[in-house]
């Protein structure tokens, strides 16, 4: 069985380092001429897919905006997922979960349990219950090739108050969250099934990445405030790992499919050159 590590790693060389986020909130869909409304939604969905499920290497819907629709949301996600898959992009679906014991083993099961519809190729997660409270999302992926990246150093200001504490052994939260992903892919070949969620407005963040040997989900990039030269700054040596995220950057382009492509080709060309160095 491919891991997930193996497929992204293939993806990126494949398809170059770009993540796209689907965020249909109410001020995006009106921009693109769309009611807010499950309808909308679903052509919103639809657009996006055309445009670039077959183009770049990891789309991110963000659960949020469909579960706000209900049950008929929550239809459009599982019909948008399957669309993505099948145009060959992988999936990564923006959910934030974490809890612990059954709840999360349930969590595990929505995500990542190919019999589930809702089935994706990764999740992002919240370790603030402990990262271990995480194990059977880190073990069903495990078992069914999936990944999961969890939140470390994330761009909103209020998380600094949490993941920078120091802990008894001197490290903050995040490090210590790092040191653990760090430990989830010992052993991996190419690239570890098990990310990390790093914000690219952070700026220096003065932590150590460099045993991580996983992907490096880096949201921030656009409309957030963060360029792609700001890569460079936040992940230093571990670029190599670095996965770009743009959403309303790329998006603000829609409803054209011509305009979305153009939009995600510059947003691309721009992580190039930062992540190569010219």
């Amino acid at each position: 069985m491919e891991t997930f590590g193996d497929r992204l790693h293939r993806a990126m060389e494949q398809r170059g380092p770009l993540c796209v986020g689907i965020d249909p909130h109410p001020g995006l869909l009106t921009r693109w001429g769309l009611t807010d409304d499950v309808d909308g939604l679903e052509r919103f969905c639809r657009t996006v897919v055309e445009a670039l499920g077959d183009r770049v290497a990891v789309v991110k819907p963000q659960s949020a905006f469909f579960e706000r629709f209900g049950a008929r949301g929550v239809a459009v996600l599982e019909s948008t997922i399957r669309q993505l898959r099948d145009s060959g992009s992988l999936v990564l679906l923006d959910v934030k979960r974490g809890d612990i014991g059954s709840t999360v083993a349930a969590y595990a099961s929505a995500y990542l349990d190919p019999s589930s519809p809702l089935y994706v190729d990764a999740v992002t997660a919240s370790p603030y219950l402990g990262v271990m409270s995480l194990a059977p999302m880190f073990e069903l992926a495990a078992t069914h090739g999936g990944g999961v990246f969890v939140l470390a150093l994330t761009s909103n200001p209020e998380g600094a108050a949490v993941q920078r504490a120091v802990g008894a052994d001197g490290r903050t939260v995040a490090q210590a969250v790092i040191d653990e992903i760090a430990q989830l892919n010992r052993g991996a070949q190419t690239l570890g099934s098990f990310g990390l969620v790093v914000g690219a407005t952070i700026g220096d963040t003065g932590h150590d990445l460099s045993a991580v040997r996983g992907p490096l989900l880096a949201p921030g990039l656009g409309a957030q405030g963060a360029t792609a030269a700001d890569l460079r700054t936040v992940f230093g040596a571990s670029l190599p790992w670095v996965l770009p995220s743009y959403s309303r950057e790329v998006l603000h382009a829609g409803p054209d499919v011509a305009a979305l492509r153009a939009a995600a080709q510059r947003a691309l060309a721009d992580c190039r050159a930062a992540l190569d160095g010219s």
